[in-house]
């Protein structure tokens, strides 16, 4: 688990999914630039209260993050600023995140994770499938083309 000590190792890792999949993020890479690229910011989203951040690594280089966070309805976490850099997708990095957060999930007694995922994220659609999510049917946030949605995926957690 990361604290906010680890923000650099967040920030690279955040940086280089928005660059190598833009499509992906409802975040662009130009609001986590210049005047948004500040130690606080970085620190901040590592603070967010209840939260849990994790990195996977490969070969001692961070190859994946995942985030879970505290939502405003009872019994539900959500997932967030999931990435595996290419050096680490087919590897079973996305799993072993998602395994990660499903953990601490269940740890913090949720009954539900929570996802988004954009339309056409086939690879990540397959991924949160393949690891008991399903799509509710929710449309999420409308993504910076003003064209795609995010679409919303959960999983219900044994107790």
């Amino acid at each position: 688990m990361l604290t906010e000590d680890d923000w650099k190792v967040w920030r690279d890792l955040r940086l280089a999914a928005l660059t190598e999949a833009p499509y992906a993020f409802g975040s662009q890479l130009a609001q986590w630039q210049g005047d948004g690229d500040r130690e606080e910011r970085w620190r901040g989203r590592l603070a967010i209260a209840g939260s849990y951040n994790v990195v996977a690594t490969l070969d001692g280089q961070p190859v994946g993050m995942a985030s879970g966070v505290p939502t405003d309805q009872s019994g539900v976490v959500e997932l967030i600023s999931m990435y595996v850099a290419p050096a680490g997708r087919g590897r079973g990095v996305g799993d072993h995140l998602l395994r990660a957060v499903e953990q601490w999930a269940r740890q913090v007694g949720a009954e539900t994770l929570r996802l988004a995922v954009v339309e056409g994220n086939t690879n990540a659609s397959a991924l949160y499938l393949r690891n008991g999510f399903h799509d509710t049917g929710e449309l999420g946030d409308l993504m910076p083309d003003s064209v795609r949605r995010e679409r919303i995926m959960a999983k219900r957690l044994a107790a």
